[in-house]
């Protein structure tokens, strides 16, 4: 009899025990479909909810492990709400940070922060071009070989220009090593007086230091928004001063920078002929740069139909920088039959930095054919800038047997500047006449 009451009240117990987990588990299930928000709010709610959870749990497992899940949860909801906002702002410290939507508009929250008093930044993250490359500014390269963490930081109102690397994802400190390269970049415009004075990009793993000064970070910016307020940026410039230095030459690698469409048309404008000159050239770097095959077109085009020399020889460097094979196919073509005798010669020069076996055949064959002197010597030049198993040898070829004293002369003046001890030997054998 003691024995069946004992089962009795075991298998009471088990069923008593089977009905509280059972609400015990529903109400677990309505604690974890709370949304964040409300939770984070509400404190009371919240310890009561954790306590109901914790008694589901020692239901089912020990108290140690009880402890670890509930923290595991509180630690990934409160990670999950709290880094939404600080990554999307990056790495920025010492920031009087105040956040606003730009769902109406870029240009009137623009406005609404130039009309107040002092200087303020605003900020923005837009969707980059594909590619690997850190950008943050001079400050943050370290000046000594240990690193040190003064210099590794980019300071927002007195930071040189940008510096773009392209390397293997590891920042300039060697500290941290993203896995993949970023897809947003940011883009702060400093604003006092109702203009904007400065305009700087980053990448988000890039450590600004903001000096506390206000800023009012923007979400939900429009792509198409921030393509023509930085559009208007660049229009409104004049010729000369800080207004093109600080704010439309940097909106310019802005626009380029943009994963969209609708930035090659922007740019396309840029260097149309009628575009004052040096818009069009800044414009031809970031072509080849950052527009892939479009901007290799737009640069094709602009060989053809620029009226200024000066900005076609900075469209054969936009061409240099572009990894579109189309571009070196123009650039060869250039250096060989531009009617500019200065345009040839700058395409000489740059296809020397690609070398390569096409770039050589260029190079020789104009100093062997291309009818103006000048154009010889920079192809002379350029033999000098290829890598040295290449360009000595042929220099000296040069040296010993090209008809034109001027390019014979040419050719010595970049041996003697080689330090090669084959060209040591090469001007022992000239002096000895062997």
């Amino acid at each position: 009899m003691i024995a069946q009451r004992e089962h009795g009240a075991d298998r009471d117990h088990r069923e008593k025990s089977a009905t509280e987990d059972t609400k015990t588990q529903s109400r677990t299930r309505s604690f974890l479909s709370v949304p964040v928000s409300p939770w984070l709010t509400s404190a009371t709610e919240h310890t009561k909810t954790q306590s109901r959870t914790q008694s589901f749990l020692r239901v089912s497992v020990s108290p140690w492990l009880t402890s670890s899940v509930v923290s595991c949860w509180l630690g990934v909801l409160l990670a999950a709400c709290l880094s939404t906002t600080a990554s999307g702002q990056g790495r920025i410290s010492n920031a009087k940070t105040e956040t606003r939507s730009a769902a109406q508009g870029l240009e009137r929250e623009v406005r609404a922060v130039a009309a107040r008093s002092g200087a303020t930044w605003i900020g923005y993250r837009m969707p980059m071009v594909a590619g690997p490359r850190q950008m943050c500014c001079f400050d943050a390269i370290p000046n000594g070989s240990d690193g040190d963490g003064c210099c590794g930081v980019c300071r927002l109102e007195r930071g040189g220009g940008v510096s773009m690397s392209r390397g293997d994802d590891r920042d300039r400190r060697g500290s941290r090593i993203t896995l993949e390269p970023p897809t947003e970049f940011l883009i702060l415009a400093r604003l006092e007086g109702g203009a904007v004075g400065r305009v700087r990009t980053f990448t988000p793993d890039c450590d600004i230091d903001a000096t506390d000064m206000p800023l009012v970070w923007l979400n939900d910016v429009k792509p198409d928004d921030s393509l023509a307020w930085l559009a208007s940026l660049v229009t409104a410039a004049s010729d000369t001063g800080d207004g093109r230095d600080r704010v439309a030459k940097t909106a310019i690698a802005a626009i380029a920078l943009h994963n969209l469409p609708a930035a090659d048309r922007i740019l396309e404008g840029f260097v149309a002929p009628a575009s004052p000159e040096w818009l069009r050239s800044d414009t031809a770097f970031w072509l080849g740069s950052e527009r892939g095959d479009a901007g290799a077109r737009l640069l094709a085009r602009m060989l053809t139909q620029d009226p200024s020399d000066k900005v076609r020889e900075k469209v054969t460097f936009g061409l240099s920088v572009s990894k579109v094979p189309a571009a070196l196919t123009t650039l060869v073509a250039t250096a060989r039959d531009d009617r500019s005798t200065k345009v040839r010669s700058q395409a000489l020069f740059w296809l020397a930095q690609k070398a390569g076996k096409e770039a050589v055949a260029v190079i020789t064959g104009a100093i062997d054919n291309d009818p103006d002197t000048e154009v010889k010597k920079k192809a002379v030049f350029a033999l000098s800038q290829l890598p040295k198993d290449e360009g000595v040898p042929r220099l000296m070829d040069v040296a010993r047997n090209n008809r034109n004293p001027e390019v014979r002369k040419q050719a010595m003046f970049w041996l003697g500047q080689s330090h090669d001890p084959r060209a040591v030997k090469f001007f022992e054998d000239i002096l000895l006449k062997k």
